[in-house]
């Protein structure tokens, strides 16, 4: 079992930054597959990033690669979504998501575990 809380939403003017963090509320932290993933109102929800139980292996959604930055701190347990040059259509709430497993996964479905959301809104 894990428990994950998002922080660091916010509101932000277009070409802005933020960066959220998902807290876990486990052990085992460095055992799970940990994932970004977004909702927009009236979308289904979509995957952005994902990471490695080991943060050696990372995967991006097309939308935001080269924006986006996952990381991970095994030692805080701690999971970290950096996003620079956020526009508009990256309005969402952003959910972080765990699997136990070695290796990372895109499919919303594959989660076992999820946040409760942050919200991030860009403004024009």
């Amino acid at each position: 079992q894990v428990q994950l809380v998002e922080s660091g939403g916010g509101l932000v003017q277009a070409g802005g930054s933020l960066r959220l963090s998902c807290a876990a509320t486990s052990a085992t932290f460095s055992s799970y597959a940990m994932g970004w993933f977004r909702q927009a109102p009236g979308k289904e929800r979509e995957f952005v990033a994902a990471i490695r139980w080991s943060g050696d292996m990372t995967g991006y959604a097309d939308s935001v690669k080269g924006r986006f930055t996952i990381s991970r701190d095994n030692a805080k347990n701690t999971l970290y979504l950096q996003m620079n040059s956020l526009k508009p259509e990256d309005t969402a709430v952003y959910y972080c998501a765990a699997k136990y497993s070695s290796r990372w996964y895109s499919d919303v479905k594959e989660y076992d575990y999820w946040g409760q959301g942050t919200q991030v809104t860009v403004s024009t």
